[in-house]
């Protein structure tokens, strides 16, 4: 599929790097090294010297160290990892929901930087881009040679600095430039609108703003449909890489009033940590369907597993990518920080998520358009070299496509589960009965 990029986010949305962000340091720790690790450790410094001394050109030391440590980690799982200063900094903006730049959405293009959309009331907006521009020089400097990464740090900045754009447009005889002033972004994590009589929310990533989120879209559906029309919600988690556990567990108590959440287990069979939902249903008791797909990931599984062990929402569409551990972020100082896996996810009814994913209660495949067959990956957490063994990992696997079409007229998955709320198909597992909800003893 073509990969874009939300000026959010400095990689890729992509559910395999999707991260269930805990801070603070893990509860246990380790046995002390013995002498066999210290003459492994002496091994390696001897081979660190020896590359720095003789290899054909000069290495970068930091370098060096900076890819050891992360050959170490990886090898652990493909979710561990070491992150630098800068890339402390990225996992920083992207939980934070907010950051300083102009507010497109973008995609590589044929070696330039092509807008998919401006985002309303942004200086990008204001400035005059349009959906469909090419971006060909960044104050000055072409784009071609440059990775989607590095052309977004670039129009990222310090609020109220200015940023130049030479912009290739259809129909324009020669390149436009655009003079665009930084400001504030702080992009949604939850989109909502009235679908006839329908509440839609689409849920896109857990930051610091997704309950809040949430929270308004729900009021800005209820003032356009009142709650006697209104017949029931639409939580779309497809193509949600995740974000962190907090707002995970938010978003799942909005529906949920009582019982367990979701629980983490660690290394310690003692380390058990259970998270539970409060009294309150913010849409009091409306049908609830939840859309999910090979996209849906970490925090997005956790939410879909909580509704459906509950028995308070039907999962629709088809396996999730099946992400089912925590990643703990380590300040490191001035030094970054450390990613490291602690714990596995487990849903209400004691269910692992690693490896396996969450199966929907109604399977509804999306069909690939021509143009995306062969080139949109079904590979799931299980497909993964180096993931961790889940407790339920079957030969199966988990994961599927993760194709969603642009237009809601469109979505197969979308239109079915409107149609289920409507009454217009009917299935065993909707509307889903509480009483047979399974919770973990």
């Amino acid at each position: 599929m073509i990969r874009k990029l939300s000026l959010l986010f400095a990689g890729a949305l992509m559910g395999a790097s999707a991260m269930s962000v805990v801070y603070g340091a893990p509860g246990s720790t380790a046995n002390a090294a013995g002498s066999e690790t210290y003459r492994q450790l002496a091994i390696f410094g001897d081979i660190f010297e020896r590359v720095r001394a003789q290899y054909v050109t000069p290495p970068d030391d930091k370098s060096l160290v900076e890819n050891a440590i992360n050959g170490m980690l990886t090898s652990l799982d493909p979710h561990s990892s070491y992150l630098n200063q800068e890339a402390a900094k990225d996992m920083r903006v992207q939980t934070k929901g907010e950051f300083g730049g102009l507010g497109i959405e973008v995609t590589m293009e044929n070696d330039l930087i092509k807008v998919i959309t401006p985002m309303d009331e942004t200086p990008a907006a204001k400035a005059g881009v349009l959906a469909g521009d090419l971006i060909a020089e960044i104050d000055g400097q072409e784009v071609r040679g440059l990775s989607l990464n590095d052309a977004v740090e670039k129009m990222r900045g310090l609020v109220n600095t200015p940023i130049e754009l030479t912009l290739i447009r259809d129909g324009a005889d020669k390149p436009i430039k655009l003079t665009v002033i930084r400001d504030v972004i702080k992009v949604k994590a939850v989109r909502a609108r009235v679908e006839g009589d329908v509440g839609y929310l689409k849920i896109n990533s857990f930051t610091e703003k997704t309950f809040d989120d949430l929270q308004a879209g729900i009021n800005t559906i209820r003032k356009q449909l009142p709650d006697d029309k209104l017949k029931g919600y639409v939580i779309d988690l497809r193509l949600n890489p995740g974000g962190l556990l907090d707002q995970a567990v938010s978003v799942s108590d909005a529906f949920i009033d009582r019982g367990e959440i979701v629980s983490t287990r660690g290394r310690d069979p003692q380390d058990i940590s259970r998270f539970d939902a409060r009294p309150g249903d913010l849409v009091n008791g409306k049908p609830l369907i939840v859309l999910v797909n090979g996209g849906s990931a970490s925090a997005s599984e956790i939410v879909a597993g909580a509704l459906q062990d509950h028995r308070r929402a039907t999962v629709l569409g088809t396996q999730s990518f099946g992400k089912g551990s925590v990643q703990t972020i380590i300040p490191l100082a001035e030094n970054g920080a450390l990613r490291l896996t602690t714990a596995l996810y487990y849903t209400p009814a004691g269910k692992s998520i690693q490896g396996k994913g969450i199966t929907p209660d109604v399977k509804v495949d999306q069909p690939l358009p021509e143009e995306f067959k062969g080139r949109d990956s079904s590979r799931g957490e299980s497909a993964l070299r180096g993931h961790i063994k889940g407790v339920e990992e079957s030969d199966e696997g988990s994961g599927s496509a993760s194709y969603v079409p642009p237009e809601a007229k469109d979505d197969i998955q979308l239109q079915y589960a409107l149609d289920l709320i409507r009454g217009a198909k009917t299935d065993a597992a909707f509307p889903p009965n509480p009483d047979k909800a399974v919770m973990n003893q």
